[in-house]
């Protein structure tokens, strides 16, 4: 029973692993700019946008900001903010980009600030690569891949779906 048991709980390490040590290998330094843990979520068919997450870690002294990406996947690709507004959560484009505060770190993550990649020539499945260029002010340009993982919906790479009622996008 413990030799089962130790089976099935290094199964389980085994096949949640590569999901993370993907993740962690996924991080990419630009002066004082890492950016890790970058991932979208499947898509279902026909569907015209992704979502892509990033972390934004800035070790550095001077601000910085993300003021644009260009994708493999898409016609055009905007910086998106969500927040909730009078009871609803609202989405919208932030045409000058997203700050990266000196030594503080951002997460573009569901349910919050997050890059939309729009007018997708094909849906996403979970295991595609989105190649992208994020372009910062001061920093300049890194390129960086958006794994797809988890379930259409989910709030992590390989966490649960969430519903998404109330919201609204301008």
């Amino acid at each position: 029973m413990k030799q089962t048991l130790a089976g099935c709980t290094l199964a389980l390490i085994l096949v949640a692993a590569p999901v993370s040590l993907r993740l962690a290998a996924n991080a990419v330094s630009l002066g004082s700019l890492k950016i890790e843990n970058a991932f979208a979520r499947p898509t279902p068919g026909g569907s015209t946008v992704a979502a892509g997450y990033v972390t934004i870690v800035n070790s550095g002294d001077v601000s910085d900001r993300l003021v644009s990406v260009t994708s493999d996947i898409s016609a055009k690709t905007q910086i998106h903010t969500m927040k909730m507004e009078n009871g609803v959560m609202e989405m919208r484009e932030l045409p000058e980009g997203l700050a990266i505060p000196a030594g503080k770190t951002v997460a573009l993550k569901p349910g919050g600030d997050h890059i939309m990649f729009v007018d997708i020539k094909h849906p996403v499945k979970s295991g595609d690569v989105i190649h992208a260029t994020l372009t910062f002010e001061k920093a300049g340009k890194v390129d960086i891949a958006f794994k797809a993982a988890g379930s259409m919906g989910a709030m992590s790479p390989g966490g649960a779906m969430r519903g998404m009622g109330g919201m609204k996008m301008q």
